[in-house]
């Protein structure tokens, strides 16, 4: 799994059990492979539309596959049944039945001879759908006894259960805006929020991002880095703040957005890089109604997305609907993704 922040490749080594109908998972081992800067701006300069977007992905999946090797030898991991893999999306545009992850599953697939899944948004969108979000299919299997679930990465997204049904989309940007906005002052992230706790939130600035019409559209929804150009930058950049009181207006632009999804007096289970952003999640519980908080083990936290996928890539395997019309928007259930086995 490789996210929008190019933090690095999520590994996560899972095993998934299947009894009277139930399904239960372990993470045995997981760890996170910092992109070296060459990763970094080969995946950057990929987002461009002049570039070789096969040769990159058939690249980055041989990389993916050596990253494989040397997880499975460094701890001793003897065999696997399939390797499941998101890639890392260089551009996404349902509206053009576009969505294009880097990480060729057949040149993993010859580095490492293990079956693999990849590909999963591509047939959503041909089906009509967004092509996200992918991951409550997990929610509702893994998850079924957190009735709503909170990823804060790039971006936000909520699942919601009701009943056996249910609803999922992404909610606003997070840390793909907020990260960006650090590095422009020496810093990776906002380490538990610090520069957002400590500097003021601008009204008009918060006014304008609170006003955008994506936030007024009902669900099946989705949001991807080119929207973030087309809609948010132009806003940050149209304002002469600095750096830092843009990032404490975003942290609460977001905080607000999260809380306004999230139903009344119930439970959420927050995971992602974004819930170790202590400010960020004071303020969205500043802005609930009743809301319980669930935080849960760091390893859970890190790489829920990734097990996920794992899971999702399972379902494929065995033939079984991976992918839920209700919250992409598409046709009708399929199980979606391209597996290359020997």
């Amino acid at each position: 799994m490789s996210g929008t922040s190019f933090d690095g490749l999520d590994l996560a080594f899972c095993t998934f059990y299947l009894d009277n109908s139930e399904w239960t998972f372990q993470i045995r081992i997981a760890e996170t492979i910092s992109y070296s800067k060459k990763w970094v701006d080969t995946l950057k300069s990929a987002e461009t539309a002049d570039s070789n977007h096969k040769a990159i992905s058939e690249s980055f999946g041989s990389y993916i596959g050596k990253a494989v090797n040397s997880f499975m030898k460094k701890h001793a991991i003897l065999d696997l049944d399939l390797i499941s893999s998101h890639g890392h999306t260089l551009f996404h545009d349902p509206a053009k039945k576009i969505s294009f992850q880097a990480g060729e599953g057949q040149s993993i697939f010859n580095e490492t001879k293990v079956t693999v899944v990849s590909n999963f948004r591509q047939q959503d969108i041909q089906l009509g759908g967004q092509g996200a979000p992918l991951v409550p299919i997990g929610d509702l299997f893994l998850f079924k006894n957190q009735p709503v679930c909170i990823n804060l990465g790039g971006f936000a997204n909520i699942s919601i259960k009701i009943g056996t049904e249910i609803k999922a989309w992404d909610i606003c940007p997070v840390n793909y805006v907020l990260n960006h906005l650090t590095r422009s002052i020496g810093f990776d992230y906002d380490d538990k929020g610090k520069i957002a706790a400590s500097n003021k939130v601008n009204g008009s600035l918060l006014r304008q991002l609170n006003a955008l019409s994506y936030y007024d559209k009902q669900p099946p929804k989705s949001l991807s880095r080119e929207w973030v150009y087309a809609k948010v930058w132009p806003i940050i950049d149209s304002v002469n703040y600095s750096s830092s009181i843009k990032i404490a207006t975003i942290t609460e632009h977001a905080a607000i957005q999260i809380a306004k999804a999230i139903p009344s007096n119930t439970n959420a289970l927050f995971t992602g890089g974004g819930t170790f952003n202590d400010h960020l999640i004071s303020r969205i519980k500043h802005h609930c109604n009743a809301v319980q908080i669930d935080i849960p083990n760091r390893k859970i936290i890190e790489y829920k997305e990734a097990l996920i996928f794992g899971f999702l890539g399972v379902l494929r395997i065995r033939g079984e609907i991976n992918i839920l019309s209700a919250v992409t928007g598409a046709s009708k259930n399929h199980s979606s993704g391209d597996i290359i086995a020997r």
